[in-house]
């Protein structure tokens, strides 16, 4: 059995794709941009920034759900360039209490200002 999953604390999506889906224990998180959810702009910042505005956003979503960042076992990190990849690590980091996630980082074209975006899996029993 699925449910979507929606918090009006993230950005709406800007496409045909759910926020979040749960899957039985499983909740997969979409990609989230630096979108601020009040004002619907790209937060207009430096990496730190907009990294934290994106796991910001995952934190909202999973919140939605009644998981937590402790509950994330994987994520997936879109940079738009790899040279901010120490940058983004750096706050990235922040927002895990020790034990951090399985992670694969890949440089890539995103939307139009954005620095990164992050997808995230989360398991809870």
């Amino acid at each position: 059995m699925k449910k979507v999953v929606f918090s009006a604390n993230a950005p709406k999506p800007v496409g045909p794709y759910a926020q979040a889906v749960k899957a039985g224990k499983f909740l997969f998180v979409s990609g989230q941009l630096p979108i601020d959810p009040v004002e619907g702009k790209i937060v207009v910042a430096d990496m730190a920034a907009q990294t934290r505005q994106v796991m910001e956003n995952v934190k909202a979503v999973l919140e939605a759900a009644d998981y937590t960042m402790n509950d994330v076992v994987s994520t997936v990190a879109y940079l738009s360039s790899m040279t901010l990849f120490d940058q983004f690590n750096t706050e990235y980091a922040k927002h895990f209490d020790g034990e951090f996630p399985a992670r694969a980082t890949v440089a890539c074209e995103l939307k139009a200002g954005a620095l990164l975006e992050v997808s995230a899996v989360a398991y809870k029993d």
